[in-house]
């Protein structure tokens, strides 16, 4: 692990972070994240996947290729509504939980043991919650805005917060999510954040210590 990180570093976990987690958190349907969308829509994908942080050029390509091809039919279609509510909200049983306690904990509920150490390393760093308190602090895409934001306020917290409380599940769970996808969008969201993500362990050369996976 690095005793510091470079400002570069900083900047670039904090475009993945402040990128991607609306991406994960918003319906699409519903309006909060239209620039966004839009904003993909148009991309230049070329330049972008030259451009992506910490993913080879190939895999950023493909990845935004795959969500451009999600976006043909408008950022309010229903196909990409439906499969938002398919991944994220449910009432259905949803594939894969965007909650990293379903996977550790042995009982696969949300509010695990692993969110409620997580919690307890907010509380102990001075971070406040992200999202409303029914909301579990584990979810993928608060966990990305909340990377963000201690790349921000509290740069010398990131390698510990990727170590021991992000990467420990996130590439577990966007394999699944890119699975489960059936929408393009969505396959090509989790490809790129977990190559980002990826990416970010081997640039930091941070050593992580994987739990035993319940599902």
């Amino acid at each position: 692990m690095n005793d510091s990180i470079e400002q570069n570093e900083l900047d670039r976990i904090i475009f993945v972070g402040q990128t991607l987690a609306p991406l994960f958190l918003n319906d699409p349907s519903r309006g909060p994240i239209d620039n966004e969308l839009a904003a993909l829509a148009d991309l230049e994908v070329e330049n972008a996947a030259h451009e992506w942080p910490f993913v080879e050029y190939q895999k950023a390509r493909e990845s935004l290729e795959l969500m451009q091809r999600g976006l043909e039919d408008g950022p309010h279609s229903e196909n990409l509504m439906w499969e938002y509510r398919r991944l994220f909200v449910g009432p259905a049983k949803m594939p894969c939980p965007p909650w990293g306690s379903v996977y550790t904990d042995r009982d696969c509920v949300v509010f695990g043991e692993s969110n409620l150490a997580l919690r307890a390393w907010m509380r102990e760093c001075g971070i406040k919650r992200l999202g409303d308190d029914k909301t579990p602090e584990d979810h993928i895409g608060l966990m990305l805005a909340l990377l963000a934001w201690i790349a921000q306020e509290k740069p010398e917290r990131v390698e510990e917060f990727l170590q021991k409380h992000l990467i420990t599940w996130s590439s577990h769970y966007l394999a699944q999510l890119e699975e489960a996808a059936q929408q393009p969008f969505y396959k090509g969201l989790a490809r790129i954040a977990r190559a980002s993500l990826e990416g970010m362990q081997n640039e930091l050369g941070l050593e992580v210590t994987y739990p035993r996976f319940y599902r």
